[in-house]
C-alpha cells in the first residue's frame, strides 16, 4: 500500500507563526524564516517511495495560499489543539502506512523519513523524539488499528509529550528513530548537537 508523509504548514504571515522565535528575533523574520525553511523542506523530502500531502492552517487561507507548491494535495487541519489535529489528519489518510512531521525541523531528510517509514514494517507505530521531550514525528503502520484515544490528556509543548503520546498506546510496537531538533527559539537556530539515530522497541 501507498506511503503517505503529511507535512503540517501554517500561511507564512507575521505574528501567526513561530510566535516564540518571533520574540527573539522579531515576528517578520520568524514568518520569513518559517517560509523559506518550509520551502527548502518540501523540496528536499520529494521522493517516489512515498505521496506527500500538506495539512494547511489556517484552513481557509491555507487552501488557497500560493506558497506552497500547487501540485500537492493539501488538506486542512481544523480546530482543537494538537492531538485533535494530527489525529482528524491520521484518519482522513489513504490505507497504508502513514507519518505526520512538522515543517519546522531543518535537520530532517529523506533518509530520515525512509527509516521512519521501514520501521513500521514490524511496528504499529514510529516516533521521532525531538531533544526537547517532543516527537518530530509520528507515524502509523494501519491507523485503524490504533485507539481512538491517542493523543489525548498529551501535555503538548512540554517534556512529556512523547511519553504522553506513547502512554496512549498500550500493548502496541512502538518504534523509536532519529532524535532531531525542532525550532522554537533563537538558541535552537544554532549548531544542532550531534544527532542520535537508533530505533529503540517498547512493548
Amino acid at each position: 500500500m501507498k506511503r503517505t508523509l503529511v507535512i503540517m504548514v501554517k500561511v507564512p504571515r507575521p505574528g501567526r507563526v513561530k510566535t516564540r522565535l518571533g520574540r527573539d528575533i522579531g515576528m517578520d523574520a520568524a514568518a520569513w524564516w518559517f517560509r523559506h525553511q518550509s520551502a527548502r523542506l518540501i523540496r528536499r523530502l520529494r521522493d517516489p517511495r512515498w505521496q506527500i500531502v500538506l495539512a494547511v492552517a489556517p484552513d481557509v487561507a491555507g487552501m488557497a495560499s500560493k506558497v506552497w507548491p500547487a501540485d500537492l494535495h493539501r488538506i486542512p487541519q481544523g480546530n482543537g489543539d494538537l492531538g485533535d489535529r494530527m489525529g482528524r489528519i491520521m484518519r482522513s489518510m489513504p490505507a497504508g502506512p502513514v507519518c505526520i512531521i512538522g515543517a519546522d525541523i531543518p535537520g530532517i531528510t529523506r533518509t530520515h523519513v525512509a527509516r521512519a517509514f521501514a520501521a513500521l514494517g514490524d511496528h504499529d507505530a514510529v516516533f521521532g523524539p525531538a531533544f526537547d521531550g517532543g516527537y518530530w514525528l509520528v507515524g502509523a503502520k494501519r491507523v485503524a488499528a490504533l485507539p481512538s484515544g491517542m493523543f489525548r490528556n498529551v501535555r503538548w509543548s512540554t517534556p512529556h509529550a512523547l511519553a504522553d503520546t506513547i502512554a496512549t498506546l498500550p500493548g502496541r510496537r512502538i518504534a523509536q528513530v532519529d532524535q532531531l531538533r525542532d525550532v522554537d527559539t533563537v538558541l535552537d537556530l544554532q549548531p544542532a548537537p550531534l544527532p542520535r539515530t537508533y530505533h529503540r522497541f517498547c512493548a
